[in-house]
């Protein structure tokens, strides 16, 4: 983005941009809501101290979006008997995050009885993005990175869209498997569906999410994009 700022602190439509993604969070009912903080994290809490229901944990180092939730882990598991809840992980720079959507996947997570729901999307130009991959009976079997996809792999329309939910006791077994063996040496959240799904855990995608909500934003060009799609939707900035 060409600028110091925190992206989640860029305003979007007059606000920043993590103030439509907590409203989204807000609308279908969630009370307690974890944001992982890193870098410049003084000026994020300042920015979100009056929002109700908003709790911070630090993330020191950036080591991956896994790292990222296991730095929650002892924020999750200090409420008595919380295992069973759902834990519902999301972007903090996808202010076009829909509360329908996010209601639909609540719904069908508590409606399978999931260890891991993932929210995705059918996209018709899929660049960039991980996939999701099926078995012959159409049944989740893993993501795959567009980098590491095969030919095949590459056709497939169906993507990640970095939106989950988890039963919370499976989430903390899972985060405690997460290794680093990769390029990067960091610890992915996209490993953890598929250490659930080893281990004969119920895990499923849905294809529940907006065209819109695939709309990213890593730069200037991008965030115009969200501004036009946001006016065409009706948003409004009421702050």
């Amino acid at each position: 983005m060409k600028s110091e700022l925190p992206k989640v602190l860029f305003p979007v439509l007059g606000r920043p941009m993590i103030h439509w993604v907590l409203d989204a969070l807000e609308r279908v009912g969630i009370e307690r809501i974890l944001v992982v903080v890193g870098y410049r994290h003084e000026d994020v809490r300042r920015e979100l101290a009056g929002r109700k229901g908003v709790e911070f944990v630090l993330q020191e180092q950036q080591l991956g979006t896994g790292h990222a939730v296991q730095m929650c882990v002892p924020s999750l598991v200090s409420e008595p008997e919380s295992g069973n809840r759902p834990v519902l992980v999301v972007a903090g720079d996808s202010p076009l995050l829909q509360s329908s959507s996010l209601s639909e996947l609540l719904e069908a997570f508590v409606r399978g009885a999931y260890s891991c729901l993932l929210g995705t999307l059918v996209k018709e130009d899929p660049q960039g993005l991980g996939r999701i991959v099926r078995d012959a009976n159409g049944r989740f079997e893993r993501i795959v990175e567009q980098k590491d996809a095969s030919a095949q792999e590459a056709l497939l329309r169906e993507v990640n869209m970095s939106t989950y939910i988890f039963k919370q006791s499976r989430l903390v077994w899972a985060l405690d498997r997460l290794g680093n063996n990769n390029a990067q040496g960091e610890y992915y959240l996209t490993d953890c569906p598929a250490l659930l799904l080893n281990q004969g855990d119920p895990v499923d995608a849905l294809a529940a999410l907006k065209d819109c909500e695939s709309l990213s934003i890593n730069t200037i060009d991008e965030l115009a994009r969200v501004e036009d799609k946001m006016k065409e939707i009706g948003y409004r900035c009421e702050s």
